[in-house]
């Protein structure tokens, strides 16, 4: 049955997995972004009180800058094992357990710790799902399953915060908790049933000059992508710190910010699987640039909306720009992955997205405390400056003969055939 739906939507059995389970734990990750901002104001200020929307910002960061400083390691040790669901598996659990933890905690300080846990568990996840990813897809198709497998992570994070939102009015904070909870460990389940492990394929320099931090794979196209899912991160989720100040200017209860939140998630859905094919016949770069100019104005107006109505526009369009961003992307950095490498080379790229889920809230934070609207032009400005990055310094893949060694082919055939 599995191979019959994968075969449906133009996927095969792992990226069909892989998506399914990763729908699971980013519903659990998305219920947080509605509850964190409102679970502080009813903790004890830290011994150094700082602003509200600092302290927002620092902790919705530091799940993200952990994750970050992480990857690179952890999609090295994940080229070194060969194995990749072991430490998918690692990384749920410790999602999981952590976010049913939030209900014991009664101080600043104890969300900084169980954030911190999340962000490693995330690290664990991420880089080596995206190196399984990268092996069990071909260049001609990949942008499409990459455009799947967003799409299913964008189901949940626009899931999340809605039934984040409907919990806490309905029922308070633990209800939130236990959902997220026990949808990260669903995600687990999926891995564990639906997931097959294949021999990893190693190319044979890479093999011999095993590095954590290896010149040769850091290529100007690789960091370059970094930094465009960098800054696509850090526009739309500069959001998140502000939330109170946008139900008070907006006059919003808690739901009606997870609308207005959502709204992004409903334009990735809309589109991410279609623009990802796209990328397979047109090529992927244009459509990242093009994403990122979307991005800019979408970002730099939000500072200025009056009405939900206006603010679930505009994160409907912030989501169309990511749409074109995020699949091409991580499509384009498999493209030009090698083998052997795919954990590290493919960690850059979550890298950036990590990076930008951490800086977006704490850059807006920060600037907020000087005008609200100040972090929004930032965002926009941020996004031109990964347009122009993308234009000069990435090349584009689907204009070259494929780089993949033969086996990758073989590989991908093999886990169609499962």
């Amino acid at each position: 049955m599995m191979e019959r739906i994968a075969e449906s939507i133009g996927a095969n059995r792992v990226v069909l997995a892989l998506s399914m389970a990763r729908l699971g734990d980013a519903v659990g990750n998305s219920i947080l972004f509605i509850v964190i901002p409102l679970y502080i104001a009813r903790l004890p200020s830290p011994a150094f009180p700082f602003p509200e929307p600092v302290r927002v910002g620092l902790l919705i960061s530091l799940y993200g800058l952990v994750n970050a400083a992480l990857q690179p390691f952890m999609g090295a040790l994940s080229d070194r094992l060969g194995r990749r669901k072991p430490m998918i598996q690692a990384g749920l659990l410790l999602m999981g357990i952590s976010t049913l933890a939030f209900l014991a905690a009664s101080r600043f300080t104890d969300l900084l710790v169980l954030r911190a846990v999340q962000g490693i568990g995330v690290a664990l996840t991420i880089p080596a799902a995206m190196a399984l990813m990268t092996t069990a897809t071909q260049q001609r198709t990949r942008g499409g399953s990459m455009g799947i497998y967003s799409t299913m992570r964008m189901v949940g994070f626009a899931i999340g915060p809605l039934i984040g939102g409907f919990l806490l009015d309905r029922f308070g904070f633990a209800a939130t908790f236990y959902a997220g909870g026990a949808s990260i460990f669903f995600g687990m389940v999926l891995v564990q049933l639906w997931v097959k492990e294949l021999p990893p394929v190693v190319s044979n320099g890479v093999e011999r000059r095993f590095r954590i931090f290896d010149r040769e794979l850091f290529t100007a196209g690789i960091v370059g992508l970094g930094i465009a899912t960098f800054v696509m991160a850090s526009a739309f989720s500069m959001m998140t710190t502000l939330e109170q100040q946008f139900n008070v200017r907006l006059h919003l209860t808690a739901f009606d910010f997870s609308i207005a939140f959502s709204a992004l998630m409903i334009g990735r859905l809309l589109f991410q699987i279609p623009l990802g094919r796209l990328s397979d016949y047109i090529g992927r770069k244009p459509l990242i640039i093009v994403g990122l100019i979307i991005m800019a104005p979408a970002t730099a107006l939000l500072g200025e909306v009056g009405s939900l109505l206006q603010l679930s526009g505009l994160r409907l369009v912030q989501g169309v720009a990511s749409a074109g961003v995020a699949a091409p992307a991580f499509a384009l950095a498999a493209d030009l992955s090698t083998a052997g490498g795919e954990g590290r080379q493919m960690s850059i790229i979550t890298m950036g997205f990590g990076l930008g889920i951490a800086l977006g809230p704490l850059i807006a934070g920060l600037l907020a405390v000087s005008s609200f609207e100040l972090p929004f032009v930032v965002g926009g400005l941020m996004s031109l400056i990964g347009a122009w990055i993308v234009f000069h310094y990435v090349p584009e893949s689907m204009r070259r003969e494929e780089k993949r060694h033969e086996a990758t082919r073989e590989y991908a055939s093999r886990a169609e055939g499962d």
